[in-house]
């Protein structure tokens, strides 16, 4: 399935902010479920960001190459 640069960038973006949590909390489990809930908060207010900027929107709606980025996280 073809990705686009903002699904990328979106979980770029969460996975340092659950990297940041698990740090802060120094626990590389599961998170807890408060701050699961906040990461899909997040999630849900990138997307909104990114969206309300037409021509990002525009930047970042394109699929990504799968020689650039793949399957996944380098």
């Amino acid at each position: 399935m073809a990705r686009t640069y903002r699904e990328v960038a979106i979980e770029d973006m969460l996975r340092t902010g659950e990297e940041a949590m698990s740090g802060v909390i120094d626990w590389w489990g599961d998170l807890p479920p408060s701050m699961n809930e906040a990461i899909e908060q997040f999630r849900t207010q990138l997307g909104a960001a990114i969206d309300s900027v037409e021509f990002v929107k525009r930047a970042l709606d394109r699929e990504v190459p799968e020689t650039d980025y793949g399957d996944g996280p380098p």
